[in-house]
């Protein structure tokens, strides 16, 4: 499947790597802070093509701080499940193999460079866990 031309800019000018199932360990578990672009379906999420455009500005702004990839449309389902990735685009933030945080959507320029500042200042954590109903048995079950 090609890319939209402003997606592929970010591997094919820019040099980010395009991760699948057979790269994406050695990026997350790579040294420092990392940032992963999962975009969607452009024709279901034209703001993923926002995203892709701020991106490198996003970079430049933290410079030497934060290193980039593209994740490949097949392996977006993987990267929802292992890290509960809700609503594309997503940037997925990771350190040295663990869970930082993700902001979903195309963002105002402040909050976008404020929760970024947040996400590298702050610890790793667990990934949210997509949720699953559960139904409590009925008080007068027996």
């Amino acid at each position: 499947m090609t890319s939209h031309p402003l997606i592929a800019r970010l591997t094919e000018d820019l040099g980010y790597p395009r991760l699948d199932a057979a790269n994406l360990d050695p990026f997350l578990e790579g040294a420092g802070d990392g940032v992963i672009f999962c975009g969607g379906d452009p024709l279901q999420h034209p703001e993923c093509l926002d995203v892709a455009v701020v991106l490198p500005e996003l970079l430049g702004a933290f410079p030497g701080r934060l290193r980039a990839a593209v994740a490949d449309r097949a392996l977006e389902p993987l990267l929802q499940a292992r890290f509960g990735l809700t609503r594309w685009p997503s940037l997925l933030f990771v350190r040295s193999g663990s869970y930082v945080g993700t902001l979903a959507g195309m963002l105002d320029w402040p909050a976008y460079l404020a929760r970024i500042q947040d996400l590298l200042a702050g610890p790793v954590g667990r990934p949210p866990a997509v949720g699953i109903a559960v139904k409590t048995a009925s008080p007068t079950c027996h």
